[in-house]
């Protein structure tokens, strides 16, 4: 696939998060998808990225990441984002605070066939906390 292609398939990952259309991640992602970084409640394959942000969702109904600068070559997507949304549901335990977070983070993705085939990143996620309140138990 072509260096376009690749991006257009994380587009469509993108956008299937922001709109909630979680079912588009089967068509851009790998069943056999190798995550360097999953989530601590993300399973395996698509199907893990689409229940980890169903419940990103249901936490936060407004999540949204908005890609701030991207990069790629023939294999590889890489970005930096800004993550965010308001705390209107239940996140790790912790009941809706009402608050909003915004969030840096970067990822690279590696696609073969138009699919996502192996990831790394990272999200501030001490800084969601943070701004959602909760002090971490060190």
């Amino acid at each position: 696939m072509s260096k376009d292609q690749n991006i257009k398939a994380q587009e469509k990952f993108g956008d299937a998060v922001n709109s909630g259309n979680l079912e588009i991640i089967r068509e851009v992602v790998s069943e056999k998808v190798k995550d360097h970084d999953p989530a601590e409640i993300q399973g395996s394959g698509s199907q893990g990225f689409i229940d980890f942000f169903d419940s990103m969702k249901s936490a936060f109904p407004d999540f949204g990441v908005e890609v701030e600068h991207l990069v790629a070559d023939e294999d590889n997507v890489s970005f930096a984002y800004t993550a965010s949304g308001t705390h209107k549901g239940e996140f790790m335990g912790v009941s809706p605070t009402g608050k909003k977070f915004s969030v840096r983070g970067m990822q690279i993705g590696r696609f073969e066939n138009g699919k996502l085939v192996e990831r790394w990143g990272a999200t501030d996620e001490l800084g969601i906390l943070k701004q959602l309140g909760v002090k971490p138990v060190i």
